[in-house]
C-alpha cells in the first residue's frame, strides 16, 4: 500500500468546539461522565479522519485499550466547550493520546484524559503494525529501533 499520509505532519493540537445540549446532561443537570468519554473518543476519530484519507482507513483502524479521565469541573446546559487532543508517545503497538475539555468562556479545564490505542486490521480485528509515516503522524516521538516488537495489543 502506498501511504497517502507520507510527508504530512500533524498539527500540535487538534480542536473541536461544541455547545452542551440537554441530551448531554445527567439528572444533576451536569454533563454526564459517559458523555465526556464519548467526546474523547469522537475527537480522536475526527483527528484520525482529518489526517488520513478514506482509502488508508480501509486497511487500518484503531481500538481503545484504556481510558483515564480526571474530572475537574462540571459543564452545564449551553456551555461552549473546546475539546483539544494531541498525540503522545508510541511504544510497540500502543499509541498514547491526551485530550483536554475546557469551557470556552473562562478557559477552565473541566476534564483531562489519557487514552491508549492500538492499530488493528479492520477486517480481522487483529493488531497490526503501521507504516513509519503513520507512526510519525500519531506519535510525539519515535521509539528506539527494535522497540516496535511487543506492546499491550499483542498480548491479548
Amino acid at each position: 500500500m502506498t501511504d497517502p499520509a507520507a510527508g504530512r505532519r500533524p498539527e500540535a493540537c487538534y480542536e473541536h468546539r461544541l455547545r452542551v445540549s440537554a441530551a448531554d446532561l445527567d439528572e444533576q443537570q451536569h454533563v454526564n461522565n459517559v458523555v465526556y468519554v464519548q467526546w474523547v473518543q469522537d475527537i480522536a476519530t475526527a483527528h484520525w479522519h482529518s489526517l488520513v484519507p478514506p482509502e488508508c482507513r480501509v486497511d487500518l483502524a484503531w481500538v481503545l485499550l484504556r481510558h483515564e479521565v480526571d474530572y475537574q469541573g462540571a459543564a452545564v446546559l449551553h456551555d461552549a466547550l473546546v475539546i483539544a487532543t494531541r498525540v503522545g508517545h508510541a511504544k510497540g503497538l500502543t499509541f498514547e493520546r491526551f485530550t483536554e475539555i475546557r469551557r470556552e468562556d473562562d478557559g477552565r479545564v473541566l476534564a483531562k484524559s489519557r487514552t491508549l490505542w492500538a492499530p488493528v486490521d479492520p477486517r480481522t480485528g487483529r493488531p497490526r503494525r503501521v507504516s513509519p509515516e503513520i507512526r510519525a503522524l500519531f506519535s510525539a516521538a519515535i521509539e528506539a529501533e527494535g522497540a516496535s516488537e511487543g506492546g499491550a495489543a499483542e498480548r491479548g
